[in-house]
């Protein structure tokens, strides 16, 4: 007996973008039936695109397979077809198991209910039993940290518990197969690390899992095997190290090609990519450890700038500017170039960043955006361990108590 226990061929599936052209007034429509009738009863043409295109796949039992790529790529399509969410266009997906999936961290919970509530709630809409919620019940909160506040509201919840407790319900399920679509970012890094225990105890268990993730490190240690979708289609399937680390240099280098979503006259000259310099970590683009950080851009001309501006900012994921500096008039021949930044300290907090570049010749734009891939700092959070107190920097510090110099005794009367 195979033991396959997901497999897919020819799997696609086509969206509608919506009517193109700008949208037409009820006055339009009255004028066009009227003077063209005919055209009138013509059926007005609609955009397509493919967001999976020719996808095959197969899934062992006891497999942990993660799949990666852009935003937009096809990832969350793939997997809401294999949890029945989807119907494909093309092609077809059998499934031999019990599925659960875990798509939408919070999903059916309210606001005006307390955690108790919702965590019953909740667990009834992804599956559960009563008998199943009660037997895990002190399980869940205490994996959650919410037991001081599971009867209160959740609209008083921070996102931080609000998105522990949501996980936790999710993540208590017993599926033979778990759909699992980016959830391993919920919380802080304790936490975190929380959820990919988790999710390597169910992998331990023998339980088969289809994991999504931006988080590279989480997809080399916890995955047997990768698959990179792009633009709708598998590029490359295979172990985990090996695709990971295709994937990064391809997001990074882009095989001299621009990487990210940019703006400017590119024929002149554009950015390649990043990376962090002495790194001791897994990947190029994750800083592991609070500390001097250097941090190399490259560059790519195909012809001389004399008077160059150039400028640099780096974003939380919730787009605030952390930081941002500028250099003016350089002077760059045509070729590649390293732009190089030495950071005695770079204090941020367990997240994803994006490192936003841009280089002008006086007035003129030559390459402006993002850069790929994302910057992840996976270092120890040295905040308050309430998400409520955590704020947007990673300072190292150090607290000492003493007694005070002054005494009852040595106080002048």
């Amino acid at each position: 007996m195979s033991d396959l226990v997901i497999r897919a061929e020819g799997l696609g599936k086509r969206y509608r973008r919506g009517l193109t052209g700008p949208p037409e007034t009820l006055r339009d429509a009255l004028t066009r039936v009227i003077t063209s009738p005919l055209a009138a009863m013509r059926r007005p043409t609609r955009e397509h695109f493919w967001a999976l295109r020719d996808v095959g796949l197969e899934v062992r039992h006891g497999e942990v397979l993660g799949l990666i790529g852009r935003n937009g790529a096809g990832k969350t399509t793939l997997l809401k077809i294999l949890s029945r969410i989807t119907r494909p266009t093309t092609g077809w997906a059998e499934i031999h198991g019990r599925v659960r999936s875990l798509l939408e961290v919070g999903t059916g919970f309210h606001g005006e209910l307390s955690g108790r509530e919702n965590t019953y709630l909740s667990g009834s809409i992804l599956g559960m039993s009563k008998n199943e919620i009660d037997r895990k019940f002190d399980e869940i909160v205490a994996f959650a940290e919410v037991d001081k506040f599971i009867d209160t509201p959740v609209k008083h919840y921070s996102s931080g518990m609000y998105v522990r407790l949501a996980f936790a319900v999710a993540a208590h399920l017993e599926p033979e197969i778990l759909l699992v679509d980016e959830v391993l970012a919920v919380g802080d890094i304790n936490f975190q690390k929380k959820c990919m225990g988790k999710m390597g105890d169910v992998a331990k268990a023998g339980r088969t899992i289809v994991l999504v993730s931006h988080q590279m490190n989480s997809m080399r240690r916890l995955c047997n095997r990768v698959t990179w979708i792009d633009a709708g289609k598998i590029r490359m399937d295979g172990s985990a190290d090996a695709v990971v680390n295709a994937y990064e240099t391809a997001m990074s280098q882009a095989g001299g090609a621009i990487a990210g979503s940019r703006e400017g006259d590119h024929s002149r000259g554009y950015f390649t990519g990043w990376e962090l310099v002495d790194q001791k970590s897994s990947s190029p683009h994750t800083m592991e450890v609070v500390g001097p950080v250097t941090v190399r851009f490259s560059l790519k001309l195909l012809e001389s700038i004399k008077h160059g501006h150039h400028g640099i900012a780096l974003y939380n994921a919730d787009r605030q500017l952390l930081w941002g500096w500028a250099a003016y008039e350089l002077n760059l021949s045509a070729g590649t170039h390293e732009l190089i930044y030495d950071f005695p300290l770079l204090p941020l907090k367990p997240g994803i960043y994006t490192w936003m570049v841009s280089l002008l010749d006086r007035e003129e734009l030559i390459d402006k955006g993002d850069l790929a891939p994302e910057f992840h700092v996976v270092a120890e959070s040295l905040q308050h361990q309430l998400d409520e107190w955590s704020g947007l920097l990673n300072l190292p510090s150090e607290f000492k108590a003493h007694p005070s110099i002054l005494t009852d005794a040595s106080v002048t009367k």
